[in-house]
């Protein structure tokens, strides 16, 4: 009998690897489940490097301006300098095991769902350490002597649910930012969803007479006081100054934390490794190895754009 032509779907141009295909269709799954649920991802700096531990980013101090008089000689004026290091933390990675067995008798596409949760894992981690970062860089003092460092507005001990002291939390972060020269675009506010919530249910924040944008019937609230409202569940609300689970250089007592406002420019992100997937069949288990990972870093760049508001009286 002679053989039979077997065509093997995840083979590429009928050679090599049977399983080329299948890998990059998973990896795909991954990478778009990452972006999907990754709120802080693109609203924040973020750099590259091809090989090394940190990334440098150097901070600048403010020029003056002065009427010249005729004759009198130019000499300059000295501008302050700093800099601000982000290192890049360990090789971050969620990994499952695959029997094929439990594979080919899944009713389901086994592959699809393990996908989306690796995606989603790497993301809520990503998401949850920038946030941290943001927050301790608006506890933090200024890059360069003479600037301003971040700030504390204290919203109220009900700041959290209350859509009054959330609209004048955020008027107040609105002013703090005018006053210290941060530009008006690229402004966020990060609130967990409870927050959200009542900002969007409220008539007044909504009305189309006084400004306000959104909608009670979809539950959204797009702006308010020039600052874009962003819902996340991984604005830290408790304390953390012992996690075990949270590296050291994120840790911070975030138990009164209500929400935090930002400019992108407040901090960074340093990518060693992107986010990449790797797969193995490893024979002696009749199982895939599947792992998706990432090696990056999170630091403050400059605290002067950040703003924590807290749930304290006033």
């Amino acid at each position: 009998m002679a053989d039979l032509n077997v065509s093997r779907s995840g083979q590429i141009q009928l050679s090599g690897e049977d399983r080329a295909l299948y890998m990059k269709m998973y990896a795909g799954e991954v990478i778009n489940t990452f972006n999907a649920r990754c709120v802080f991802q693109d609203k924040h700096v973020t750099r590259t490097i091809a090989s090394g531990k940190s990334a440098q980013f150097p901070a600048t101090g403010k020029t003056t301006a002065k009427y010249h008089t005729p004759g009198t000689q130019l000499t300059g004026q000295k501008v302050a300098h700093n800099e601000k290091i982000i290192t890049i933390d360990d090789l971050l990675l969620s990994d499952i095991m695959l029997a094929d067995i439990d594979e080919a008798m899944s009713h389901f596409d086994v592959r699809s769902e393990y996908s989306k949760q690796q995606g989603e894992a790497l993301a809520v981690a990503f998401d949850k350490n920038v946030a941290r970062v943001n927050v301790l860089n608006a506890r933090d003092a200024a890059v360069i002597a003479g600037l301003p460092g971040g700030s504390t507005i204290k919203g109220g001990v009900n700041v959290r649910t209350d859509a009054a002291l959330i609209s004048k939390a955020l008027f107040a972060a609105a002013m703090t930012f005018d006053e210290k020269d941060i530009p008006e675009s690229d402004r966020f506010a990060y609130m967990r969803p409870v927050s959200f919530y009542a900002a969007a249910a409220s008539t007044d924040l909504l009305n189309k007479d006084w400004g306000g944008t959104g909608s009670i019937a979809k539950g959204t609230i797009e702006t308010l006081a020039g600052i874009s409202l962003v819902k996340s569940n991984h604005v830290p609300n408790t304390d953390e100054s012992a996690a075990d689970s949270v590296r050291v250089k994120y840790r911070g007592d975030f138990s009164k934390t209500a929400m935090v406002i930002s400019h992108r420019s407040a901090v960074g992100t340093v990518k060693l490794m992107d986010l990449s997937m790797q797969s193995e069949y490893l024979t002696l288990f009749q199982a895939s190895l599947l792992v998706a990972r990432y090696a990056v870093g999170h630091g403050g760049l400059r605290p002067e754009c950040s703003i924590e508001v807290a749930a304290v009286a006033a």
